[in-house]
């Protein structure tokens, strides 16, 4: 399986299992991505730890993880980043765009966080 998923929660770590998150692998990653957002899951951490090598495929696979966290009103965090994969999103600017950690229990913590802070926003 090239990736794993893990349910804590309200968050699932979705973990890839692939060292290259490119043309043939990033169709999977969407795919469990949707999923995940068709089963209810609004809060998805994906962790990139194992994946060395990143293209332009598997970055629009990790915007869909994004949009439909957004859209659910939910978080999305990347966690893991190997150097390369880290140059890339830098280059195309999505380090402005996308919640980055440097660990998965980071990501969690983020969640968290984050969940707290849309729950003390609906008090108001």
């Amino acid at each position: 399986m090239n990736f794993s998923i893990e349910h804590r929660d309200n968050v699932a770590i979705l973990t890839s299992k692939v060292e290259k998150l490119d043309a043939l692998q990033a169709p999977d990653l969407k795919a469990q991505l949707v999923l995940l957002g068709k089963s209810g899951t609004k809060n998805i951490i994906l962790d990139l730890s194992e994946s060395r090598y990143c293209d332009s495929s598997g970055l629009s696979a990790v915007l869909v993880g994004k949009r439909l966290c957004g859209d659910a009103g939910g978080s999305f965090v990347l966690c893991g980043l190997q150097p390369s994969v880290e140059k890339l999103i830098s280059i195309a600017q999505l380090h402005r765009v996308l919640n980055i950690v440097p660990t998965a229990k980071e990501a969690v913590d983020m969640v968290y966080m984050e969940v707290q802070e849309r729950e003390v926003g609906k008090e108001d």
